[in-house]
């Protein structure tokens, strides 16, 4: 039996390890609302809930550790958000992790609390009305990292696939647009700015 998610037992992973190429390769981690960094503003949002938080990266490192924050590349790359899970996955000392994007814009800790509400020992994912939000999931470490491995070694890289293998629940949330930063025109209507 995993023992249920809390503070103690939950450490939260940020997901950017992306090239960013709709961006012209811009780090999204690094992109500026209101003069805070996305990866910054999220870390803030999560501290309190949880052991741990750490980011899925593979450039810039140095910056991360400029600013206190735990930034871990992938050990298997070029197999998409997979990687950025596996290593997460590897590093994390807790039960549970929790995943994000870094570019998340409408995520905070109420989304963790209903995702909590309905892991069970399986995990759960989010669904907001933009559709299926597979990175936006609550997940049993133990049971990620042997999935995760399964997955490496074959040719479906998909976080679905994952999800379906744990057999995760799906939230939905109604009227609730999680939002990103993919195009130009996202960091327009999001008023984001760069360095």
């Amino acid at each position: 039996m995993i023992p249920p998610p809390s503070r103690d037992t939950l450490t939260v992973g940020l997901l950017a390890g992306g090239r960013a190429t709709r961006l012209g390769g811009l780090d999204k981690a690094w992109l500026l609302r209101d003069g805070v960094a996305q990866v910054e503003r999220l870390r803030g949002h999560f501290v309190p809930h949880a052991a741990r938080v750490l980011v899925s990266a593979n450039r810039d490192l140095s910056r991360y550790a400029g600013t206190g924050i735990d930034a871990i590349p992938d050990r298997h790359p070029d197999t998409g958000p997979l990687s950025g899970l596996d290593a997460l996955a590897a590093e994390t000392s807790t039960s549970w992790l929790f995943t994000l994007p870094v570019d998340a814009l409408h995520v905070d800790a109420s989304v963790l609390a209903r995702l909590i509400d309905t892991a069970r020992d399986t995990g759960a994912s989010a669904e907001d009305d933009d559709g299926p939000q597979p990175l936006v999931a609550l997940w049993p470490v133990a049971a990620l990292r042997a999935v995760a491995a399964d997955a490496l070694t074959g040719a479906d890289f998909s976080v679905r696939g994952l999800q379906r293998a744990l057999g995760m629940q799906t939230v939905r949330f109604v009227r609730v647009r999680f939002g990103n930063l993919n195009t130009p025109d996202d960091l327009v209507r999001a008023g984001v700015t760069h360095d």
